[in-house]
């Protein structure tokens, strides 16, 4: 069996987050991490790999010089090999472009199934996965609650607010999983230095034979057109209680109309 795991270096959340001059994602002006969301599909990837007892998982990602992080972050949780594609020209790529490139990095990977989160926790789209397995000519089977792998066929539960889905395929396929899958294993002190010796190995736009022009912030078909700070918090209301608090508080809520 062999697994491609998508990962993404995204702003820490914890951050305080912003943009850039070109109304991207001020990525250099906060720390980074591995996706929140990616962590549990890489942990669906080892798990699979250690209930059937062979394979190989390969971590993907596309990003600048420090989403190699992400990579390092991946292979010391456990997997054999990371792949990163790193170009200038993709500075402010949208979903389009980012499936488009990734989809081509796949072509030149072996794999039976991609793994990959239900989303990154930068953009939320929830898009990439599904666009992907368009590209590739595959099943895609979004928002997995449960993935299971036997022999060729993929079985996911899909779970909503009002019902649970079974949905099946035949390998090759391309799976999106949510938090509901299991909490993600911490990387051991072991694992965190093996991870330094595993290979990665990085592509540029040039090597997957992808046009610079139909990625970037020139060719994204969605951009940012503004951007407002946050306005800084407000002092709270401070409700003396001299007998008459309730009435008070209840007044403050009604003005409010929060009752």
């Amino acid at each position: 069996m062999k697994i491609v795991v998508l990962v993404k270096h995204v702003p820490d959340a914890a951050s305080d987050r912003g943009f850039a001059a070109d109304l991207t994602t001020d990525r250099a002006a906060v720390d980074g991490r591995l996706s929140e969301l990616d962590e549990y599909a890489v942990e669906q990837a080892l798990q699979i790999v250690e209930k059937s007892g062979e394979g190989e998982i390969t971590y993907l990602t596309m990003g600048p010089e420090a989403a190699g992080e992400a990579l390092r972050k991946a292979l010391s949780m456990g997997g054999d090999a990371g792949v990163h594609v790193v170009d200038d020209a993709l500075h402010g790529s949208d979903a389009l472009a980012t499936s488009l490139v990734l989809a081509e990095a796949l072509k030149k990977l072996e794999w039976d199934v991609v793994i990959t989160g239900m989303a990154s926790t930068d953009g939320t789209m929830s898009v990439v996965p599904a666009m992907l397995a368009e590209r590739l000519g595959v099943p895609g089977l979004t928002l997995a609650g449960n993935l299971a792998i036997e022999g060729s066929t993929v079985t996911i539960r899909r779970d909503s607010d009002d019902a649970s889905s079974t949905i099946t395929a035949e390998l090759p396929a391309l799976v999106s999983v949510t938090d509901q899958t299991g909490e993600a294993r911490y990387p051991s002190f072991k694992g965190i230095m093996a991870a330094k010796k595993k290979p990665v190995t990085t592509f540029s736009l040039a090597d997957l034979g992808v046009d610079a022009g139909a990625v970037g912030l020139a060719g994204a078909w969605s951009a940012v057109e503004s951007a407002t700070k946050r306005p800084p918090r407000q002092a709270g209301v401070v409700v003396t209680d001299e007998g008459d608090g309730g009435v008070k508080l209840a007044e403050f809520l009604a003005t409010g109309k929060f009752i």
